[in-house]
């Protein structure tokens, strides 16, 4: 008589721990992995996020915690580049479905401005809380032409009282507002020292809106522009008052498409 086959049941159920062990064991890695990820890792992606334009060098630190000096160049065959003095500090907090931000500069921020990220698989959300910092101009010029040509000198006064861009279906949304303000402004392209005050307005809704103005100041400078969809439309001019005329006349040739008197300015 032939003997029944034996039951197979306990051996199966014998590898049930091992498989959750293995598992727990991948995660406890991935987490090691994270925790302890080196702060390199932001340098690359922001490198990469920006075409490498945003530059990140001596990162200290880990992803969560760390500092680098922060830098401008014009891309990755540009040989041009600018480096703030001191050094950009980060940290990153986990919240439900959301990344919290902090950032300090030694040189510009008082406080460290506040943001929080909100990933989606087909969007994301950035919101900029309240805040104001402090840049020094000559930074722009290691975005290449024609901001190392002009070389502008001064302090950029960024101020946001709350600013939330949305991605989705390929655009960006602006909601809130943002000001620059550029007392004081010099170039090396003129002896005439300050060229002027001005302020730059971002103001959200279904179409954001640039508006440039002179505050005061020989070197006069107006413009407005508009997105649509991902791109940026801005038409504007420069003109020098008649008493500055012959000093401002080189600069006006760089800053656009000289029409007499005036110099007139296009981007996108």
């Amino acid at each position: 008589m032939a003997r029944p086959a034996p039951h197979q049941a306990p051996a199966a159920h014998s590898q049930g721990p091992w498989k959750w062990a293995l598992a727990g064991a991948l995660c406890g890695a991935l987490w090691a992995t994270l925790q302890f990820a080196p702060a390199v890792w932001v340098q690359k992606a922001l490198a990469a996020a920006s075409n490498g334009r945003i530059l990140l060098r001596e990162s200290r630190g880990t992803l969560w915690h760390g500092s680098a000096q922060f830098g401008l160049t014009g891309g990755p065959d540009s040989r041009t580049a600018t480096r703030l003095p001191g050094r950009v500090q980060w940290d990153l907090h986990l919240g439900l479905g959301t990344v919290h931000i902090a950032l300090q500069a030694d040189c510009c921020t008082a406080q460290a401005q506040k943001l929080q990220f909100i990933p989606g698989l087909d969007h994301w959300k950035l919101q900029v809380a309240a805040g104001e910092s402090t840049w020094p101009a000559a930074l722009l010029s290691g975005l290449g032409t024609p901001w190392n040509t002009i070389q502008l000198q001064g302090p950029l006064l960024l101020k946001t009282p709350g600013l939330t861009l949305v991605s989705a279906l390929d655009r960006v949304q602006v909601e809130g507002s943002m000001s620059l303000e550029m007392p004081t402004m010099s170039s090396s392209l003129s002896t005439l020292r300050p060229l002027g005050s001005y302020r730059l307005l971002l103001q959200g809704g279904e179409q954001p809106m640039l508006d440039l103005r002179t505050v005061e100041g020989s070197l006069q400078l107006q413009g407005m522009g508009r997105w649509t969809a991902a791109h940026l439309r801005f038409v504007g001019e420069a003109r020098a008052d008649a008493e500055h005329e012959a000093e401002l006349s080189n600069l006006l040739n760089i800053m656009g498409q000289r029409d007499g008197a005036r110099s007139v300015i296009t981007l996108g």
